[in-house]
């Protein structure tokens, strides 16, 4: 019986703190756009941009793209 007025007030507090941490997230923005991080996630593109495979030196590259050669 008496770890109950050590439990009660400090189920109180929890749940008012975790209502200040949810009213916080919801008032910062966390909530409003659920589905477009996963859709930015699929379309992320993997090729580098044009201009940077160019200003590569020859040696520069991976083993499955021969260095270029000056003519």
């Amino acid at each position: 019986m008496e770890s109950l007025y050590l439990l009660i007030p400090l189920s109180v507090v929890l749940v008012f703190v975790i209502g200040l941490l949810f009213w916080w997230s919801v008032r910062s923005g966390q909530f409003d756009d659920l589905e477009g991080p996963a859709y930015r996630m699929m379309m992320d593109d993997d090729r580098p941009p044009a201009d940077t495979a160019d200003s590569a030196s020859p040696g520069d590259g991976d083993a499955a793209t021969p260095p270029k050669t000056p003519r």
